[in-house]
């Protein structure tokens, strides 16, 4: 079976569903082996938002190497993008496109980026900034993004409205210079950054400029309008030892505390990933290169973790989402590379 055809053939493709209903969501585990129950998820009706769909693509970790297997990857989710029956109204591309944050990765990126069929917006990750603290990103992908009124030529962080719903990109991998004082060149603060175990300037966030800037972004906006978050690193604690979290995250979620809907998608930890914390609703993103391992502690969020990857098939526990938005609710759907579903997991199950 091609992957073409495993994108289309939706008993096999559908991963996690989050169904919506008034004032009452469920999550759907339908193919491929997820563990969940029943999570609460209150979603009250909201008949000014108009039904669409966006996708989401991340982590693809460009080499510079030519013909690398990651360009193939980041290719085949941009196949199933394109492929799905209802066309996205746009795509988010959740950070890190590339590994070292060199130019050539950047524009070997943007040149496959290209190939999506609609509207692209986009928000930096770790590999794609400490070269250059954003220099080459932004001047490459920064044009993608809507104006903000934030500092000229800068266009990281972002927002706008859509069919009734208010969306919100953010930059929260920043951290206080640390290598000025030891002299490091910008490849060397690029590796330092890239480090699984935590960052070396602590844990990352958004930072004071983007805060106030979020703050009156957000008061412009009433309290029953739906709110869609983007950021590349969690916006919660998830396991901040491997940088999956965000140091001023609370802060974030206090702004955000007086919306009725609050919807946070993130990337960064390659691997499905749902957390709900006070009215936000929190998911991840597969990557398109590598998946990571859940850390091997008890963690207190709902555990709706994906099989473990199979390390004998290159594309297992990969791929793509995306989101459907209506009056009463949400549905994500994560679309995963490798069909390696057991026959009952085709068959699906509500939990």
């Amino acid at each position: 079976m091609s992957k073409k055809d495993n994108v289309q053939n939706s008993s096999k493709r559908e991963f996690l569903g989050v169904t919506g209903k008034a004032g009452l969501s469920t999550f759907v585990a339908s193919a491929a082996g997820i563990n969940l129950g029943l999570v609460d998820l209150v979603h009250a009706q909201n008949k000014s938002v108009q039904p669409f769909r966006f996708a989401m693509i991340s982590d693809s970790h460009l080499f510079s190497h030519k013909n690398h297997k990651f360009d193939t990857q980041l290719s085949d989710a941009i196949e199933q993008v394109n492929n799905l029956p209802v066309k996205p109204d746009f795509v988010l591309y959740g950070g890190d496109i590339a590994q070292d944050g060199t130019m050539d990765q950047l524009e070997k990126g943007q040149k496959i980026l290209s190939k999506i069929n609609t509207k692209m917006v986009i928000i930096p990750g770790e590999h794609d900034w400490y070269v250059d603290m954003g220099t080459g990103w932004n001047g490459l992908y920064g044009k993608n993004n809507p104006e903000s009124g934030q500092r000229k030529g800068r266009k990281e962080y972002w927002s706008f409205d859509h069919k009734g719903v208010h969306f919100v990109g953010v930059n929260n991998i920043l951290v206080d210079d640390f290598w000025t004082v030891q002299k490091m060149t910008g490849v060397e603060r690029q590796t330092h950054m890239s480090m699984l175990e935590g960052p070396w300037g602590g844990l990352w966030g958004v930072k004071a400029e983007q805060l106030e800037w979020l703050k009156k972004d957000l008061a412009k906006q009433p309290t029953d309008k739906p709110i869609v978050i983007f950021s590349h690193a969690p916006l919660w604690d998830y396991y901040p030892r491997w940088g999956f979290g965000t140091s001023d995250g609370e802060q974030v979620r206090g702004l955000l505390s007086k919306f009725e809907n609050v919807f946070s998608f993130h990337g960064h930890v390659h691997q499905t990933i749902y957390n709900k914390i006070g009215n936000m609703s929190s998911v991840g993103a597969m990557s398109t290169s590598w998946p990571w391992p859940y850390p091997a502690v008890d963690l207190a969020f709902p555990q709706s973790r994906q099989n473990r990857a199979d390390p004998g098939n290159e594309e297992d526990g990969m791929g793509s989402l995306y989101a459907d938005f209506g009056t009463t609710g949400v549905r994500v759907q994560h679309q995963p590379f490798a069909d390696t579903l057991t026959p009952w997991m085709k068959n699906g199950f509500v939990a």
